[in-house]
């Protein structure tokens, strides 16, 4: 088997797929996709994201020092999508999706009721890398929908069907099934 040697690039893959909603000054929700998204750190619960300076949310999540992560389900595909190609200074991304903002336990930005799992951040960073700027999150709220639990708190892939995006080939995937869990490889359940 030949390997080739290509330039540098963000081939990286899968990458979790979010929508991540902020809010101006006079609180008007917007939606942004992105695949930029990680957890950074345990305690306390980090999530980082990476904006372009040049997109509108940039600034708001800069202004507000806030944001939610919204974690969609495969069905909102083309809603996902949409909110990624369209920018909120044009477009009022909740009525053109038909998503519905809710509020939320602890910051201004809303929740997005058709996601099952929301996240609610308080950015404790920026780090200006290049194109993009990193914000660090504190995770200060976790909002799931019940049907998409099981046993001891924990998400059901199965039922809350996330999406992932691969960079290199500019494609959507959904969760394929469970191939092991964590400590398998020695026997741990």
């Amino acid at each position: 088997m030949n390997k080739v040697n290509l330039r540098p690039t963000t081939t990286m893959f899968p990458l979790p797929v979010m929508l991540i909603t902020c809010v101006d000054g006079s609180g008007k929700p917007n939606i942004i996709t992105l695949a930029w998204v990680g957890m950074v750190n345990s305690d306390p619960p980090m999530v980082s994201i990476s904006i372009r300076p040049s997109r509108y949310s940039h600034g708001l999540v800069k202004a507000s020092q806030e944001f939610v992560v919204n974690i969609p389900s495969k069905e909102m595909i083309r809603k996902v999508d949409l909110c990624g190609v369209v920018s909120g200074r044009d477009v009022d991304k909740f009525s053109e999706t038909g998503l519905t903002p809710i509020p939320a336990a602890e910051v201004s930005s809303p929740l997005i009721e058709e996601c099952p799992i929301n996240l609610e951040c308080k950015v404790r960073k920026i780090i200006p890398l290049g194109s993009h700027d990193l914000f660090i999150g504190e995770i200060v709220a976790i909002h799931i929908e019940d049907t998409v639990l099981k046993e001891k708190g924990r998400v059901d892939i199965a039922k809350a069907l996330p999406v992932a995006y691969c960079a290199g080939a500019h494609e959507y995937w959904s969760m394929g099934k469970k191939l092991g869990w964590y400590g398998y490889s020695k026997g741990k359940l």
